[in-house]
């Protein structure tokens, strides 16, 4: 194959084993409880990290990496829940080096994956600042498996309680604002905040790489 070429994200989208990596990563979370993590949410992060990039002023080129980033961001999860960032970036480092990427785009891709977990992430790039908040922001009733489970679970319940999600950036303004609808007869903002705090300390880190300011909007609050 060709070596050192652009790679971009419908490409990546339709390698035979990112396919078999997402759908796996999505069944095996299924198993132990997860929320849904396949193709709606790599697309849902895929589109935002590419959308946050833009709106901010950098070029295609890096936008195309971190759409890219975001789409398989999750991979790993073949692998382990618990190592998923690390597994990930291995994992796309050796595909996107058979594709033909050129290493400087590989690196920048490995190392937003590596550090997209929020329990231990290090924003070193606005490619990995984007994936951050892209995929923190994706809190959405869609990706609750069963909502028989809510009454038990607090993620599930939490998830299931917002019935409308958006990212919204204000280039003149320099912020990132996510704004949730969220029905309090399911859930509540203290119980959003008490499983969701680590998260949105990432995305405030991440918006500050990208020189704006993270804020949340609940209910237009």
């Amino acid at each position: 194959m060709e070596k050192n070429k652009m790679i971009t994200l419908e490409q990546v989208k339709n390698h035979p084993d990112v396919m078999v990596y997402l759908k796996k990563a999505n069944e095996f979370l299924g198993v132990i409880g997860y929320t849904e993590h396949g193709e709606r949410h790599a697309n849902y992060v895929a589109e935002n990290a590419r959308k946050i990039l833009q709106a901010l002023g950098y070029d295609a080129h890096t936008c195309e990496l971190a759409a890219i980033a975001g789409y398989i961001h999750d991979i790993g999860n073949v692998v382990s829940r618990h190592t998923h960032p690390v597994a990930g970036a291995c994992l796309a480092g050796q595909f996107l080096k058979e594709m033909g990427m050129p290493v400087e785009d590989r690196v920048m891709i490995m190392s937003a994956i590596g550090n997209h977990d929020e329990g231990a992430c290090d924003v070193v790039s606005p490619v990995a600042a984007a994936l951050i908040m892209a995929d923190k922001s994706d809190v959405h009733r869609s990706r609750v498996r069963s909502a028989k489970e809510i009454l038990f679970d607090i993620h599930d319940r939490v998830n299931y309680a917002v019935t409308k999600s958006e990212l919204r950036m204000d280039a003149k303004k320099r912020t990132v604002t996510l704004k949730l609808d969220i029905d309090r007869n399911i859930s509540d903002m203290v119980e959003y905040f008490e499983i969701f705090t680590a998260r949105m300390v990432a995305c405030r880190r991440s918006a500050k790489l990208l020189g704006c300011t993270f804020e949340v909007d609940v209910n237009g609050l």
